[in-house]
């Protein structure tokens, strides 16, 4: 278990198998479900609950063009959050047992085995714990009619994360802004973990920075 790794946990979960097999969570099979999720849900799963939302926020008065903007809103919002959420959370420090088991289940098993296709995207029920605090937010700083279609741009930019990111590691770019993004995402894996958290763009890693010094110069798969 890797729990029991304490110290040694951060430079194992760093040393990737580049195999498209994972490990198995857990001994019942629907909660091994619950782990696995094809890029394709997200989107289906999740666009609805967009347009659900801005539909909300033209029903409280927004117009048309109100609403949009509160969705580039939200969808920059989200460009921060993305960062936040890599750096601060799925790349915290842990040596504890409980520790290093929370996150190999939320990130560490992805940095291990980058290759598993199926443990790459976010499975929505975790994703719907996640949106309470963020919902929550986003109600507390804007108005009623416009929080909705706020929270919507944010949950369109986690769409296109999660998307983009599967995408970059099983995709093939062979130019222009995929291949830059990808190669990007390889020298957070196999270079420099502790720098380069943007999967859409490296913007806040400038701002921050954590912007790599060094880049992988080409991509070998």
């Amino acid at each position: 278990m890797v729990g029991h790794l304490g110290e040694a946990y951060e430079k194992w979960v760093h040393q990737p198998i580049v195999t498209k097999d994972g490990p198995r969570f857990f001994a019942n099979d629907f909660c091994e479900l619950l782990t696995r999720t094809k890029w394709w849900v997200i989107p289906l799963v999740w666009l609805p609950v967009v347009c659900w939302l801005v539909c909300i926020s033209t029903q409280r008065g927004l117009t048309p063009t109100e609403a949009a903007l509160a969705v580039v809103g939200g969808i920059f919002i989200w460009t921060l959050l993305e960062y936040c959420l890599h750096r601060f959370l799925f790349h915290i420090k842990t040596t504890s047992y409980w520790g290093n088991t929370f996150h190999y289940l939320l990130h560490g098993c992805h940095h291990k085995h980058p290759l598993d296709g199926l443990r790459l995207v976010f499975p929505p029920a975790a994703t719907a714990i996640l949106c309470a605090p963020v919902w929550t937010m986003f109600k507390l700083l804007s108005s009623p009619s416009t929080a909705p279609a706020l929270f919507g741009g944010g949950l369109l930019g986690y769409v296109t994360y999660d998307c983009t990111h599967y995408y970059l590691h099983h995709g093939k770019p062979s130019k222009g802004y995929g291949q830059i993004l990808k190669r990007y995402d390889l020298n957070h894996h196999f270079k420099v973990q502790n720098k380069g958290f943007g999967i859409t763009s490296s913007i806040w890693d400038h701002v921050f920075g954590t912007f790599p010094a060094t880049q992988v110069s080409h991509i070998s798969r």
